[in-house]
């Protein structure tokens, strides 16, 4: 069981709020069986989280954070359009969001969806379905462990 100061910083980036609530849902279902907390922060869109990020960990860098996250995770939802704009988020944003995870060795869990249709963000959002919501909770909450098992935080 996670110590009470364990929190996880959930990024949401709220262009599809449909999309993005279940997406929600799963990832802080997933959290709440573990017993840890979490506060959410919203986005406009995919683009914006590695800054939101870059924001979070700077703010703990300075003290200036009232709170200190063991993890994050980053939800959100692109899908392909009628130009490249879906290629340069996609690239972008993924990119950003693992040079921030390695750089600064944070416990991350990336809950974007990169789709084709509606119909495929919806398959990989809902709970009941393929959860990536849960999963990008879970695969956060395994890197926290992991930061443990490498001494990188108190036991």
């Amino acid at each position: 069981m996670p110590s009470a100061k364990q929190r996880v910083l959930i990024i949401e980036a709220r262009f599809y709020n449909d999309i993005a609530d279940e997406l929600i849902s799963g990832a802080t279902a997933a959290l709440e069986a573990q017993g840890y907390g979490y506060e959410r922060i919203a986005v406009p869109g995919v683009f914006e989280i590695p800054s939101a990020m870059r924001y979070a960990i700077r703010a703990m860098e300075v003290r200036s954070a009232s709170k200190r996250y063991s993890g994050f995770i980053t939800l959100g939802c692109v899908i392909r359009g009628e130009t490249d704009h879906y290629e340069h988020v996609c690239r972008e944003a993924s990119r950003s969001l693992m040079d921030l995870s390695v750089d600064y060795s944070l416990a991350h869990g990336f809950g974007v969806l990169t789709v084709e249709n509606m119909d495929q963000a919806w398959a990989r959002a809902k709970v009941d379905e393929k959860n990536f919501g849960g999963r990008a909770a879970e695969a956060c909450i395994r890197m926290m462990e992991l930061k443990k098992h490498f001494r990188l935080v108190p036991r």
